[in-house]
């Protein structure tokens, strides 16, 4: 579904501010303002209303996992027995308290979740796995796949530019 009400109330130049705003978070406003063709303070005003709104929700540092100890990272598919509402809510409440679950997606098909998890080694997983997702009473069936590489792109692509 696309969120046409969203996309309705912003333009190119809001978009474009949001692309490079996520490209690179320290960029200046002067820079930001030249490069999209704004007075600074015009430009002030867009993503100070851009972040009232809800749209630009924060800057963040690339940092290198090893920095905290991580030497392995997986993704942990997750099935759970029954699907009511407060099972959903307890699955999600208990995976997300745990510092190891850095993100936690709630899918269709055979595989309610899908759990990236971080690890010291391979051991640290295994064990993590087996005591704090396996012995969960609403978790019926995990799979483990270690992530070898993991690269993402910086900036949303705006969809609201095709056809």
């Amino acid at each position: 579904m696309r969120p046409d009400h969203v996309t309705a109330t912003i333009d190119r130049i809001d978009r474009r501010i949001l692309a490079l705003l996520a490209e690179d978070a320290r960029i200046t406003n002067k820079e930001l303002a030249e490069r999209v063709g704004l007075s600074q303070s015009a430009c002030l005003e867009r993503v100070r209303r851009l972040r009232e709104r809800g749209l630009l929700r924060g800057a963040h540092a690339d940092v290198d996992p090893a920095a905290f100890g991580i030497g392995v990272q997986a993704l942990v598919s997750v099935q759970l027995r029954r699907h009511t509402r407060s099972t959903v809510m307890r699955f999600e409440k208990t995976a997300l308290e745990l510092p190891q679950v850095m993100a936690l997606y709630h899918l269709t098909g055979r595989t309610d979740y899908l759990v990236h998890v971080v690890a010291q080694d391979m051991d640290h997983l295994r064990d993590f796995t087996l005591d704090a997702i396996t012995s969960l009473p609403d978790v019926s069936r995990v799979e483990t796949s270690l992530i070898y590489r993991a690269m993402k792109k910086e900036v949303w692509p705006d969809l609201t530019e095709e056809d």
